[in-house]
């Protein structure tokens, strides 16, 4: 690491929880009108701002301009919710009035003989809730996430989320390396033989991914989950983190996936992914302004 790059990264981290210390400062609810305001103001002027508008075309071709775009305007104001909830996590999951646990009956079910799972969920609501079910109940989940290229800020986002993520978090992505991204695959498929509980966020373009209709158009789509699920012999979960309102409460549910097991494993995991994503699309019908548009899903 040269000297500049070790200045730049420090410059970056300072900056970092000057902004964290900052919003923490402000009550909950203020922290997230501030943020949810300024998200819509400034995000809505980005490049990005017009992928969202591309993907709400293609995925709702009946709405007007002028709905998709109050579908995307919306979104950003919720991701700026989700920004100031993250700085204030802590604060959230120790006031049981936010999280409510639509099933718990179906987690109780397993309490003490869940054994390894795999849990699949997507960047809707405030996504980093979707495994509070399963840590709440003592199962020590873990989580794949995607690499920060900034050591000391990639290290501060991990320690802030154990509370989420008591059995760990697993790097994805290109800052990882070749090596290192074949090194967390083998760590993964280890951890869940073990018995783990391992989350994924699996509701973005895929360069590998196996093609699968996704709003009546084939979106490739992440296939490590089914690949995992279908081979090792584990359970597959897949929930969802819904906003009531405006404010940081949420309702959380999960519901169990079967996982086919037939002499045609290719087609199985194609099956697995195709409900998956079909589940996906049936939610954010529901709330699509609660779905991050912006991320890529059709090449």
């Amino acid at each position: 690491m040269t000297i500049w790059l070790h200045i730049r990264y420090w410059a970056e981290f300072c900056l970092l929880r000057s902004i964290i210390g900052m919003i923490r400062l402000m009550p909950l609810d203020t922290a997230v009108k501030f943020s949810a305001y300024w998200w819509r103001i400034l995000a809505a002027r980005g490049r990005r701002h017009k992928r969202a508008l591309n993907n709400l075309a293609m995925a709702f071709p009946e709405k007007s301009e002028e709905e998709r775009e109050s579908i995307a305007i919306a979104m950003w104001e919720n991701l700026g919710r989700v920004m100031a909830e993250t700085m204030q996590m802590d604060r959230i999951l120790k006031n049981p009035d936010c999280i409510e646990i639509a099933n718990p009956e179906i987690l109780e079910r397993y309490q003490g003989k869940m054994g390894s799972a795999i849990c699949v969920s997507m960047h809707s609501g405030n996504w980093e809730l979707a495994m509070w079910p399963l840590a709440s109940k003592g199962m020590k989940p873990a989580g794949v996430y995607r690499l920060v290229k900034n050591p000391l800020v990639d290290q501060y986002l991990r320690s802030q989320r154990k509370e989420l993520y008591p059995g760990g978090l697993f790097a994805k992505g290109s800052g990882a390396g070749i090596h290192a991204g074949r090194d967390t695959a083998r760590q993964i498929g280890s951890y869940v033989r073990k018995g783990g509980r391992l989350g994924f966020l699996a509701d973005q373009w895929d360069r590998n991914g196996v093609e699968v209709p996704f709003f009546g158009i084939d979106a490739k789509s992440p296939p490590f989950p089914a690949m995992l699920a279908r081979r090792i012999g584990t359970r597959l979960w897949i929930g969802r983190c819904v906003r009531i309102g405006t404010q940081s409460n949420f309702r959380v549910e999960m519901h169990e996936i079967k996982v086919p097991r037939t002499d045609d494993q290719e087609a199985d995991i194609k099956q697995i992914i195709t409900e998956i994503q079909s589940t996906f699309e049936g939610w954010i019908r529901e709330y699509p302004e609660q779905f991050m548009w912006s991320n890529r899903r059709w090449s």
